[in-house]
């Protein structure tokens, strides 16, 4: 043992004997906060100052063939950095971060302390299309997670770091303790009581206001209202949510269906030629779709949304409706593309500044076609800021998120009721037709997705692994009778698992089906195991997720049923035992 690791023993025994366990848990809470603020000052100033140095110079009145190399350039750098360095999965960051709550006790690889940041700012720097947000919330559930297991906390607290870690990033990335808290809840789906909902309150006010000491009232999206809320209006707010639903779904297909596609690709070099070449040409086209966005939609907000036609072939057509509509159509359509070919080419970064950015555009769009086509004039940068809200709480299905954080974003609560009216909408619409997010899609798909409910999310923490029962007298095939009850004298179960020579299970035998003839000692040599045995209701693999076998117990009203793997026999699975472990986990999930 190492002194590192006997000063660390000595002091966790000094802490527990010295300090109550609800005190350290919110110690560790603002360390969490710190650690995570400054993560996120590294992260978004390192990200801004590498896209600012490499594209100021350009004149916005023509194009850039910068904009063709540069983005296959920061993938590649990415793609090495994460194939011969990290050695490990470090995108979908979000996702990652739900898989380990609800497979992995938490558990978060110390590396993604520092590697997301790397691989983001490579990628984004560089004009990946992505935005810089779930890598930093990775950053800070890895942070929450070892820094809670390095003091040998137990699952439930190192889930409590988890959520602080990611209510942190949040919150310092936008400076809003709020929206980080909500995140946490909705996006992260921690069913949070009092005990634990203020040590993340603590983390996310901890982490904004470090932010505050180090940068000032400098924030990622900056803007105060000119025009005020106009009730007149609230019509077009409702149709901006629906509007902003449907573009949530067109954002949650199309990822998934470009992802899938990058993921039939073995080659990472040809991966790499393919997505880093379609997402040069589309940002040579279209140079609005460089990087996160976030200057684009400043100029939205502040009034200059015309910027968006610099560098682009279309460059001065701003007092051209129909094209002006039309570019702004395509960066709607091409932005997703964008996003989902640099994740799959190899990049790293997130949904969170691509959804803000397409709601800005959608609003913006909105406004010029209600303005200029129907002479209808509305304001800007309000409808802007909405639409950002209505496309984030439909692709994140996360509304209060989106609500809090763009009410935080523009230091007020004018416009709460279009936010709260536009996000509501948004959501209902994709619900219809998508009843999960693309964070947890993927999660979903796989059965492997804790949620809400709490009944399912007990049943997702449970391993099936832990509540196979082995202790079951098994038959081969070919015995007989005589030998089968040998069998059952020596057992205190009432069924049998039947196999052959290899393993491979054949059937079973249950007790009360040859009770009749079990004690009939002139069938005991002439009567085998293979003519009393039956098929199993349902067979059950060890890999299957407990919500899965569940379902199957539901359907085949069965109270045991066998364990195959390979086709080989493993053991059976009790509905009584599986009742016994969730009573358990039940009651180390809730108690407080």
């Amino acid at each position: 043992m190492s002194k590192l690791e006997l000063v660390l023993d000595k002091f966790i025994d000094w802490r527990v004997r010295r300090i109550p366990e609800k005190s350290f848990i919110y110690f560790l809470s603002i360390v969490v906060g710190l650690a995570c603020g400054l993560a996120a000052l590294i992260l978004k100033n390192l990200v801004h100052f590498t896209a600012y140095e490499l594209t100021s110079w350009f004149d916005i009145k023509s194009w850039s063939y910068w904009y063709l190399a540069l983005p296959m350039f920061g993938i590649g750098l990415t793609m090495l950095f994460v194939r011969y360095y990290v050695k490990d999965d470090i995108s979908h960051g979000v996702t990652r971060i739900l898989f380990a709550i609800s497979q992995r006790d938490s558990f978060i690889r110390p590396h993604n302390n520092y590697t997301s940041i790397i691989g983001s700012s490579l990628t984004i720097g560089l004009g990946g299309s992505v935005g810089a947000e779930a890598p930093i919330v990775l950053t800070g559930a890895s942070i929450g997670s070892n820094l809670a297991r390095l003091m040998r906390m137990n699952y439930k607290t190192i889930t409590l770091m988890i959520g602080c870690g990611a209510a942190g990033a949040i919150a310092g990335i936008f400076k809003a303790p709020l929206a980080g808290m909500l995140f946490t809840m909705e996006v992260l789906m921690m069913d949070l009581t009092m005990a634990s909902l203020i040590p993340i309150l603590i983390s996310a006010v901890t982490s904004a206001s470090f932010t505050y000491l180090l940068v000032g009232n400098n924030v990622l999206l900056s803007f105060y209202m000119n025009s005020p809320f106009n009730l007149n209006n609230i019509p077009y707010y409702i149709v901006l949510g629906v509007f902003c639903g449907f573009i949530s779904l067109y954002f949650t297909r199309s990822a998934m269906w470009v992802e899938s596609k990058f993921k039939k690709i073995s080659n990472p070099i040809r991966k790499l030629l393919i997505g880093g070449g379609l997402l040069g040409i589309l940002i040579f086209l279209f140079p609005p779709l460089w990087g996160e966005g976030y200057l684009t939609i400043i100029d939205i907000l502040n009034g200059h949304g015309t910027n968006i036609l610099n560098n682009s072939f279309f460059y001065g057509t701003q007092h051209n409706t129909i094209l002006f509509l039309l570019f702004l159509a395509l960066i709607l359509v091409f932005k997703v593309v964008a996003m989902a070919t640099t994740n799959g080419a190899g990049g790293v970064g997130g949904i969170f500044a691509p959804s803000l950015y397409m709601g800005g555009v959608a609003g913006y769009f909105l406004v010029i076609f209600f303005r200029n086509v129907l002479g209808i004039p509305l304001p800007e940068g309000n409808f802007s800021l909405v639409g950002m809200a209505g496309v984030m709480a439909g692709v994140m299905h996360a509304p209060l998120t989106a609500i809090f954080l763009i009410a935080e974003i523009t230091g007020g609560y004018s416009l709460f009721i279009p936010l709260m009216i536009t996000s509501t909408i948004s959501y209902l619409t994709i619900m219809s037709f998508e009843p999960h997010s693309l964070y947890t899609k993927r999660l979903a798909e796989r059965g492997e997705l804790i949620t809400h409910n709490k009944d399912k999310a007990v049943l997702t923490l449970l391993k099936l692994r832990n509540v196979i029962e082995t202790d079951l007298l098994v038959v081969n095939e070919n015995a007989t009778l005589g030998q089968l009850v040998k069998t059952i004298s020596k057992s205190n179960r009432n069924i049998f698992p039947v196999i052959d020579e290899n393993g491979l299970l054949k059937g079973i035998v249950v007790l009360d089906d040859i009770r009749s003839i079990m004690f009939n000692s002139e069938m005991y040599d002439i009567t085998h195991v293979h003519d009393l045995m039956i098929s199993p209701p349902a067979l059950v693999f060890p890999n299957e997720n407990m919500d899965s076998v569940m379902n199957k117990f539901t359907k085949t009203g069965a109270w045991n049923l066998p364990v195959v793997e390979e086709g080989k026999y493993l053991g059976f699975v009790s509905k009584s035992k599986i009742f016994n472990a969730y009573r358990s986990v039940l009651v180390h999930f809730s108690d407080e």
